[in-house]
């Protein structure tokens, strides 16, 4: 269950008291057996959750609403179609195209982002397996790398510093926000993901960045991600301004001081335009 929805078997326990869901069924020896229907409405449980929804909230909708939100079959995009047919080769033609066609900013943040969030979805109500969200995500990869690869932000400002936390294994989020901030004439090192956090600060003085950048999406639990925001703010150079991003950044609303959180990609030319105004005159 923890592998197929995300959710500890804590968490599942926790809700089963507090909410009176999920229902498991028991064996005979007593241990708890989840049907497919349950594993679905937990896995759109889990992709609210990504959004920022607390689980109370989600609750106060009533379990029946839940089911018959899974239970709706939305068409399919047609590059959702083409990824559920095996057609990769086709889907990233499709996604090049429209890079081309559209611009890369409007590609990023009305194709990519949405198509990501609808792949989440799919998986989440079992329309998708996971092995055909990773085909989905190294083809969108490839379009977004190739876009960069074209872009030259060298010696521009500010200079940003791009990955994830330890344990965020995501990447697609960080190499959207690298395409909008490329595009945007600055001068970007991805470091990749799971960069432990004393590295990282020591990248960031190496690499003199102005700005360190985190993308996390909402797999990674809040804990560890206060905490790695918080143990990195304190390792970094006060002049060096800290932003994150991504659906799990929601949580540092309240929580992180000396952090910049950015929910939506189209926040990031703001947030750039923001850091250049504040340091003209330098």
């Amino acid at each position: 269950m923890e592998q197929e929805t995300g959710l500890s078997k804590d968490t599942l326990r926790v809700w089963e008291r507090r909410y009176g869901y999920p229902r498991p069924e028991r064996n005979a020896h007593g241990e708890r057996a989840y049907p497919p229907e349950q594993v679905r409405v937990l896995r759109r449980i889990r992709r609210l959750m990504d959004g920022g929804a607390r689980p109370g909230r989600i609750f106060a909708k009533g379990v029946e609403a839940l089911e018959a939100e899974v239970s709706s079959t939305e068409e399919l995009p047609h590059e959702l179609a083409l990824l559920r047919a095996h057609r990769t080769g086709e889907l990233r033609a499709l996604l090049e195209q429209a890079a081309l066609r559209d611009g890369l900013y409007s590609f990023v943040t009305e194709t990519a982002a949405p198509l990501t969030s609808r792949v989440g979805e799919a998986w989440a109500r079992g329309e998708l397996q996971v092995f055909e969200e990773h085909l989905f995500s190294e083809q969108l990869q490839a379009v977004l790398r190739n876009a960069i690869a074209r872009l030259d932000g060298a010696g521009a400002l500010p200079r940003v510093l791009l990955t994830t936390l330890p344990g965020e294994q995501h990447g697609l989020g960080l190499l959207m926000a690298h395409a909008v901030l490329a595009l945007e004439g600055a001068d970007c090192v991805s470091l990749g993901t799971q960069t432990p956090v004393r590295e990282l600060a020591e990248a960031a003085r190496a690499q003199r960045a102005q700005i360190v950048a985190l993308s996390a999406s909402g797999s990674l639990a809040a804990g560890p991600l206060k905490d790695g925001v918080t143990q990195l703010r304190a390792a970094l150079p006060a002049e060096v301004e800290l932003w994150c991003g991504g659906a799990g950044a929601v949580r540092l609303r309240r929580a992180a001081e000396g952090v910049r959180v950015i929910e939506r990609l189209e926040q990031v030319r703001e947030a750039l335009a923001e850091w250049r105004g504040a340091h003209a005159a330098a």
